[in-house]
């Protein structure tokens, strides 16, 4: 589809596809973490990022700071993705009549800090009446040198940043009617958006990346697609959050952690100069191979796919 980066199957991406088809000759870009839009002898990247009471979010399990912070780092992830330098924010913000102003204010706190954590300001926005909390943040960086999904190549390794499975753990535990392990609910509440460390693998010859928002197996099947290989992964060697299981490493979103494709020689000495850079572990958690779509391995051997999040 034209200016369109492919896409893995599913409902939510099937609406993408008949959108980008309606809006044919229109539509420019697409299909990536972020659009690049170049504005003289500049590259800006450029994404857009929504949260919703209700489906990314309970108000009862988070403050408002901290939803603030959330739905900024969910934006601002979108830049260290491509490998963007973050510049601003735009918010829009739809909330109840019933809400305090220090609430929105706190809110909007909370975004201002994180933005703040990689050198972004906040540079304005919109604020409307709604029933429902609604959170859109729209991200602008400088992208002289981006890295997107379609740049894996076959020999390939393929490298995740952090511990996964933190936030499903959380979640799991708020639908449960429990309280979540510290660990696990902080991970859910502030997740940092992974710009210098998408800078370092950007520099120590990245060919691929893309943030983990709807999951490892699901957003690997995206840079599979968009780079027209087949991405492997060893499910024993996938790094897992201490409050978390194996699987939730697996299937868990809104982790906002970079899974990236390195060249083949890329090895143990680039990876503790990683962590001890970033305090950050840096793990290989399979390959990239010939074909398409995505293989789950335990043991070497060929398991069944999970599902990870999905909108529709």
């Amino acid at each position: 589809m034209k200016n369109l980066a492919p896409l893995a199957l599913g409902s939510e991406f099937d609406k993408i596809r008949r959108i980008w088809r309606a809006l044919g000759d229109r539509a420019a870009g697409g299909g990536d973490d972020c659009a690049m839009v170049e504005v003289g002898s500049e590259r800006l990247a450029v994404s857009t990022d929504m949260a919703l009471e209700g489906v990314h979010f309970q108000m009862g399990w988070l403050q408002p700071h901290e939803i603030g912070w959330r739905a900024g780092a969910a934006a601002l992830s979108d830049l260290a993705a491509v490998a963007a330098e973050p510049l601003g924010l735009l918010v829009s913000l739809g909330i109840s009549e019933e809400w305090p102003d220090d609430l929105a204010a706190e809110l909007m706190d909370g975004i201002g800090d994180v933005a703040e954590t990689v050198g972004a300001k906040v540079w304005g926005g919109d604020l409307v009446r709604s029933e429902k909390l609604i959170v859109d943040v729209a991200a602008f960086g400088r992208a002289p040198h981006p890295i997107k999904r379609d740049g894996a190549m076959v020999g390939d390794a393929l490298w995740v940043t952090g511990r996964l499975g933190g936030p499903l753990a959380a979640l799991t535990a708020w639908q449960d009617g429990n309280e979540p392990d510290r660990l696990a609910r902080d991970r859910f509440a502030h997740p940092t958006p992974r710009v210098g460390e998408a800078d370092w693998l950007r520099a120590h010859g990245a060919r691929a990346m893309i943030d983990l928002s709807d999951g490892l197996v699901a957003d690997a099947a995206h840079l599979a697609a968009a780079s027209g290989v087949r991405c492997v992964i060893e499910a024993g060697q996938v790094p897992v959050h201490a409050a978390a299981d194996p699987d939730m490493a697996l299937a868990g979103g809104e982790e906002y952690e970079l899974l990236v494709a390195m060249p083949h020689d890329f090895g143990a000495d680039n990876t503790a100069e990683f962590s001890a850079k970033f305090d950050l572990p840096l793990g290989r958690v399979g390959d990239v191979a010939a074909g398409s779509g995505v293989e789950l391995l335990r043991d070497g051997s060929p398991v069944e796919l999970p599902v990870g999040y999905r909108h529709f």
